[in-house]
């Protein structure tokens, strides 16, 4: 008998931070990103690599990125794909 692998269910298993900020930017561009999570890297001059620069020396805002990330990932899941115009 073989056990699953302990990350099988993990969703956050093998994405990078780059790759969760990248979606997140995609999804609510940095407005809506600062809107969602008040951080100055969001808000004044961003961009990915200052702002990864700040969230790999911050865990609590590390946290706050990858539970949106988590979030927006749900929604996803429950809207359907808009209809090809």
């Amino acid at each position: 008998m073989t056990t699953p692998p302990a990350q099988a269910r993990n969703p956050l298993h093998g994405v990078t931070l780059e790759a969760m900020l990248t979606a997140l930017v995609a999804h609510y561009g940095w407005p809506g990103l600062a809107d969602r999570i008040a951080l100055r890297c969001f808000s004044s001059e961003p961009s990915i690599n200052s702002s990864l620069k700040m969230l790999r020396k911050t865990p609590w805002a590390r946290e706050k990125v990858e539970g949106l990330y988590l979030y927006m990932l749900r929604e996803q899941r429950r809207s359907p794909p808009a209809p090809p115009r």
